[in-house]
Parts: C-alpha cells; structure tokens; sequence
C-alpha cells in the first residue's frame, strides 16, 4: 500500500510540473564545463559518473594506423585525425592538460561505473572502407572491454548506423542527421532517432510517432533552460546537454 501511494504520489507531482518522468540527461562530450575538465577527456566522463546521470556521450575517430582515438573535430592541432599516425597525435593535450585519449583507455573508465551509459558516437570519415573499419574496431573494442551492454551508439553516418547493426544486430543505435522520419528509421532497424531539437520543434508529430514504433528519442545539444522544458514536457527520452546539472534539475522537476 505505501508503495503504491508513493507511486501515486511522483505520478501527480510531473503531471502538475507538466515534465516526462522518463526524460533522462546525457552529458555532451561528457561533463566538461567545469574546472578542471576539458571535452572528450576522461576527467569529463569521470565527472559525468560523478553526476549519477543517464549516459555520458562522447566521439570517436580512427587513426591513419588504426588507432581509435576520442576527440570530436575532424582535427586537433592542425592534424587531421584519420590521415595522421597515432604516435603523431598521441601527446597532444587537450586544455585540462591531458593527453588526447584513446578508446581504449576511455571504456577502462567507463567500465568503472557501469550505470553510466556510454553514448559512443562514431564520426563520419572520408570513405565507407574508412568507416567500416573504424566501426568494426569499434565494436571489437567495446567487446575486449566488457562494456558492451553499456554502451549505446550514435552517427551521422547512416552507412556507419548499417554496419553496427550488421556487426552487432542487438547494439542499440539512433541516427544524428534529422533527415529521416522515424518510420524510414525503423524499416532499416535504427532503435532511435537523436536529432538536433530544432528538427523535433518543426516535426513534434515524430515523437509519438517514434515511440509507437518502439524507437527511443533524444535531443541534442539542449543548453537553454526554456528548451529543456520544452523537449522534456513533449516526451523526449533523453536531452543531451553542455550544462547537464541544470537538465537534471530541471528533468526532475526542482
């Protein structure tokens, strides 16, 4: 009886606040605007743990020798990620001072808290071998780490979203590039859309329409308070956001 009244309770208190009990926060690049952080550093993913949010997102490119590396720019330093070796970029350090990091090394830490999700999202490269590649070293990666039942996938790169799902029918997968309807998503089996909130602003009937079909929806890159409460009361499973302590307030109803 207690738990049903508590139940009862939290049910009526999001009504009254008008926001989706089931919205969750992922950090953008992971939780670094703060001291001592920097994007796509492992800092950032320890600090996004520290948060207790949904998932930390974060961007991954293959080396000119095949090496997996975290950054989100197609280059760092001048250097351009996929043409150079990994002993070129390996010591470049990112602007809390560390060093550039590989995959690798970055799975090790998220594996150190596995109720954060790691919302690895592959880049676009220069060629489909070039993608395949990657993503088929990717998904080794994610295997050799033990962390594949924690891990969700993300790309722009809708040859990238076929290949995961070729490699690894049960990966879950959303689709970045906002130009596709959530029923052509679910014909090539995308799990979800992650679309830019702007799209979901101009096409609101996607939401629904997503979730009908059993496909999971987020929304990106959400940094305005008005905004969050925008996507949040509309349904969306997922904000992800620069400034993930006040989505989380704000998801929460504070």
């Amino acid at each position: 009886m207690k738990n049903i009244f508590i139940c009862s309770f939290l049910l009526m208190v999001f009504s009254l606040t008008g926001i989706s009990a089931q919205t969750k926060v992922i950090a953008h690049r992971g939780y670094w605007d703060c001291e001592g952080s920097a994007q796509n550093s492992i800092a950032s993913l320890k600090k996004a743990q520290e948060l207790k949010i949904y998932g930390s997102e974060f961007d991954v490119w293959g080396t000119a020798d095949g090496i997996l590396v975290v950054n989100h720019d197609a280059e760092i330093d001048d250097l351009t990620i996929e043409d150079t070796t990994y002993a070129r970029l390996k010591d470049i350090r990112l602007k809390n001072g560390e060093k550039l990091s590989g995959l690798d090394a970055y799975l090790r830490q998220g594996k150190k808290d596995k109720k954060t999700k790691l919302v690895l999202e592959i880049k676009p490269h220069k060629s489909k071998e070039k993608e395949d590649e990657v993503t088929a070293a990717v998904i080794k990666a994610v295997q050799k780490a033990g962390v594949k039942k924690q891990t969700e996938y993300i790309s722009f790169s809708m040859n990238i979203c076929k290949e995961l799902l070729r490699l690894d029918p049960e990966a879950e997968v959303a689709y970045l590039n906002g130009d596709l309807s959530p029923a052509e998503l679910k014909k090539m089996n995308i799990g979800g859309i992650d679309y830019h909130y702007t799209v979901l602003q101009k096409n609101k009937n996607w939401i629904d329409e997503a979730h009908e079909a059993g496909m999971t929806v987020n929304v990106w890159t959400v940094n305005d308070e008005a905004t969050m409460r925008e996507m949040a009361e509309a349904g969306v499973d997922f904000i992800t956001t620069d400034k993930p302590t006040t989505a989380q307030k704000i998801v929460s109803g504070q």
